[in-house]
């Protein structure tokens, strides 16, 4: 597995980010204790997590599995709830409890907010690297201009800055290549991608002229219909180039989000151990 040096830090972690969306969910513990373990052993130590993933259990699931093995493993959680200071700091608490932890890597906000102060969220978020309850901190899903903001606010004001932006990214959904790509490149941000496989989109799993699994999210999922009627054809293009290349279209579709110079580490989301071997041959 290749390290690489988060932009904005010294830290090095491996290009596989792996996402903990599932477990808990459709994944249970100890199929998340298998993957894990796999992982590590892989020489991935990057984890995503988040406590609105099964409303914190993923968390307390990740707390028990990385007990005796923190050291080894760079965790990025969010905020949970809102955005003022007090929520901020209650919800990093929660979520070190869960974890079995004292501190976090990376502590994210998950979503912008309509009316949210930035000089209280930068100012809360320094307070808690100065608490050393993170060591970093960063966003999920800013556009540029307001990433831009928030860091400029903290300069001015002798705070942490953000050094992570946290976007959705696949060869469906690219928007973030017009504005939040080059200001990574240009600002040294570092940039973890979710949906790599369009919700499943790119996975194989949906084949033009074949009916939707009707035990798939493409049977319920607007979005996923929305995409296999707008672009059927050029994912049945992008299945047969993979098979041409005699690899999984799930690791052409990961590579693709790789091969981006400005994308650090993608972040690959698992619900079997299976799935995490397919996964990791991207890599």
């Amino acid at each position: 597995m290749k390290n690489i040096t988060l932009p904005g830090t010294e830290e090095n972690v491996s290009e596989f980010c792996l996402g903990s969306m599932m477990f808990g969910g459709r994944c249970n513990f100890s199929e998340a204790e298998k993957i894990l373990g796999t992982a590590i052993e892989k020489g991935v130590n990057f984890v995503d997590t988040a406590p609105m993933y099964c409303d914190g259990y993923t968390e307390e699931i990740l707390g028990k599995i990385l007990k005796g093995k923190r050291e080894k493993i760079f965790i990025a959680t969010k905020v949970h709830k809102g955005l003022d200071s007090n929520n901020i700091t209650e919800s990093l608490n929660e979520s070190l409890n869960r974890l079995q932890t004292d501190y976090v890597d990376l502590f994210l906000i998950h979503w912008p907010a309509v009316g949210m102060d930035p000089l209280e969220i930068m100012s809360a978020l320094n307070t808690l690297v100065q608490q050393g309850k993170t060591r970093y901190i960063g966003c999920c899903n800013f556009p540029a201009w307001l990433f831009a903001h928030l860091n400029k606010i903290a300069e001015r004001n002798g705070l942490a800055k953000f050094i992570n932006n946290q976007v959705t990214y696949n060869i469906i959904q690219r928007g973030i290549e017009i504005e939040i790509l080059p200001q990574a490149i240009a600002e040294n941000i570092a940039i973890t991608t979710y949906g790599p496989l369009a919700m499943g989109v790119l996975s194989g799993k949906y084949r033009l002229g074949s009916p939707v699994p009707v035990d798939s999210r493409g049977a319920s999922s607007s979005p996923i219909v929305t995409w296999l009627s707008v672009f059927g054809e050029s994912i049945e293009s992008f299945i047969q180039l993979a098979e041409e290349k005699n690899i999984h279209p799930v690791q052409l579709a990961i590579a693709w989000v790789r091969s981006s110079a400005a994308v650090s580490s993608p972040i690959v989301g698992v619900s079997s151990l299976s799935q995490f071997e397919t996964s990791i041959k991207a890599f």
